[in-house]
């Protein structure tokens, strides 16, 4: 296969932008050059930040010069998706990372943030909705269908490995998301001091970094359960997978999701997958049956059902071995990643004799 050049405009320390890049040069052959907005220049009032935004168009049309790249990709359709279709860089995918990239929902910006959206729908060349939500979205939002490819990135079975640790004598429960507002680590922090005061013995691993770090390690000293709870910071996938695969129960209580690699990986891994009641993870888990899915903010019944399939080892167990199959069937990287790589390389092709 031809080897070819990428332009990634994303945040490169995610891991779902890892993912994307890593199967794009294994399966595709491809060379990618990256560029991200200054972190530490995020808190920027709003004149500086139109700046910094103007700055970037310039940055990105002097790397598209110099580089050459035979297509850009970018994450997001409000800020780095935007930017990478006004380069006028072609051909260009976006991905779509949530339900909606307009957030939070409230925000004071959201008709500047739509409209940055509506530009991207219209002159990107291709849509990614790593989901049926995203999907959904972009129906209503009246974007021509014909350029959405309706896709999850997968992930690697290879290195998520199926470990069933429903031997264990105790909850070895595990959080892969990042320590900020919206994934709401406080309440699952509430449930697991219901869970030490039922009398259930347990481990929770919270993995990742964020705002909340110091916070919530304060909040788990509040509710005497400090010695329970492992904080490991930012980890790199196998050192994630080399955890979930000692755990037995994967939780997660954001306010929003759109397709959440970290429950892939989990439920891949051999973890029971006890998430909110969401839309995105709807379109994954069916209550009581692969899961259970838990009201936004309801770490009474958090704690109650985590509790209530601890004493359920062989449903527990059925669910984990049906969790592993559905993921082979539907978020294998590797078949996933090669349909997208093929799309890329067709999407050059066609370009290169347009012109």
């Amino acid at each position: 296969m031809q080897k070819r050049k990428i332009l990634f405009l994303g945040e490169t320390y995610r891991a779902d932008a890892i993912t994307w890049m890593n199967g794009l040069k294994e399966f595709g052959n491809f060379e990618i050059v990256t560029w991200e907005l200054n972190q530490t220049n995020l808190g920027l009032n709003r004149i500086k930040r139109i700046i910094e935004w103007i700055l970037a168009v310039i940055r990105i049309k002097k790397i598209v010069k110099s580089y050459k790249p035979d297509m850009i990709i970018a994450e997001r359709t409000t800020s780095y998706g935007f930017l990478a279709t006004f380069s006028g860089m072609k051909p260009t995918a976006v991905a779509q990372q949530g339900m909606t990239d307009i957030w939070p929902p409230n925000s004071k910006t959201r008709f500047f943030k739509k409209k940055l959206q509506d530009y991207t729908f219209k002159h990107a060349d291709l849509l990614h909705a790593w989901g049926k939500l995203m999907a959904t979205h972009m129906k209503n939002s009246d974007t021509d269908m014909n350029k959405v490819m309706v896709l999850p990135k997968g992930i690697n079975l290879k290195q998520f490995v199926f470990v069933n640790n429903d031997s264990s004598t105790k909850i070895n429960a595990v959080v892969t998301r990042t320590l900020e507002p919206e994934y709401c680590h406080d309440v699952i922090l509430k449930a697991f001091q219901l869970i030490n005061e039922f009398g259930i013995d347990f481990t929770l691993t919270i993995i990742g970094d964020g705002s909340l770090m110091n916070y919530l390690k304060k909040l788990s000293e509040e509710y005497n359960i400090a010695d329970k709870i492992i904080f490991t910071g930012r980890l790199d996938s196998q050192k994630v997978s080399q955890i979930l695969q000692k755990s037995n129960f994967y939780i997660s209580m954001p306010v929003t999701e759109g397709v959440s690699a970290s429950l892939f990986e989990a439920m891949a891994s051999g973890c029971f997958p006890v998430v909110t009641d969401l839309p995105g993870n709807r379109n994954y888990i069916n209550n009581y049956e692969n899961g259970i899915l838990i009201p936004k903010g309801n770490y009474i019944l958090l704690a109650e059902e985590i509790a209530s399939a601890w004493n359920r080892p062989i449903w527990r167990n059925e669910v984990l071995k049906n969790n592993r199959v559905f993921v082979e069937k539907n978020a294998d990287y590797s078949v996933n990643m090669k349909i997208i790589a093929d799309k890329y390389h067709e999407m050059i092709d066609k370009s290169v004799t347009s012109n």
